[in-house]
């Protein structure tokens, strides 16, 4: 494992989630983010983007676009600098730039793969582009020393985070495992007061995030919160 994986937020822009969506009374304006992981072995990038859209998405979500190559140049590093990407999962505001990326290894779950091209589920110039280089995953995998994918379905079934050991503790790129960081707080607190044998009722927390918590996480990262998530002994 490298102790100096390094792992650099990328702003990609933003898009207006209307009310009938936030659960809210109004609109709820997300950023879209993605992340760089810089490995011993090379650059992994976490999600690429808002991809172009029909005009019936194009008016729904009202998104405005940061170029990827211009956030990567900010971050030091270019397109042909990517070496492996990983997408949490593969709707249009997560694989938006993989086309700019052909012929690096796409890692996806196969199940997520499998639904996109079941279609209604994606654009379909997002999925099949020249040089698209998919590598399907059944499950956990530990794709370089110390990153691991590990499955996180409930957004979609073939949702994936991204788990990168450093020297001073695990970072987990969740992607939209949850939509924000004070929602994995909720999960993580149930957890633990599940685990304590608090009396019934509790509220449900996602299975996987047992698995997670292996990994002693020191910060977590989402694809449409700036919030981050640390352990409150952290």
């Amino acid at each position: 494992m490298a102790n100096d994986t390094a792992v650099r937020r990328l702003d990609l822009g933003y898009l207006v989630r209307p009310a009938s969506e936030t659960g809210g009374p109004g609109p709820r304006v997300e950023p879209v983010l993605a992340y760089l992981v810089r490995h011993e072995r090379g650059l992994i990038l976490f999600d690429t983007g808002i991809g172009a859209a029909d005009p019936e998405t194009e008016a729904h979500y009202r998104p405005r676009r940061r170029a990827l190559p211009d956030a990567l140049a900010a971050a030091g590093a270019a397109l042909a600098d990517v070496s492996l990407v990983v997408n949490c999962h593969l709707h249009f505001d997560h694989c938006g730039g993989n086309p700019l990326l052909a012929g690096a290894p796409i890692l996806v779950q196969d199940v997520e793969l499998a639904t996109a091209r079941g279609g209604d589920y994606t654009f379909d110039e997002l999925l099949h582009f020249p040089g698209a280089t998919y590598e399907e995953l059944a499950g956990e995998t530990e794709i370089w020393p110390g990153v691991h994918i590990i499955p996180t379905p409930g957004h979609t079934d073939g949702h994936q985070s991204l788990a990168v050991r450093r020297s001073d503790g695990t970072v987990i790129l969740a992607g939209q495992a949850h939509d924000f960081a004070s929602e994995f707080g909720s999960d993580h607190l149930a957890r633990r007061a599940a685990l304590d044998g608090m009396a019934r009722p509790l509220p449900p927390y996602r299975p996987w995030l047992d698995r997670l918590t292996d990994f002693d996480p020191r910060r977590v990262l989402f694809a449409h919160d700036c919030a981050v998530w640390e352990p409150s002994d952290g």
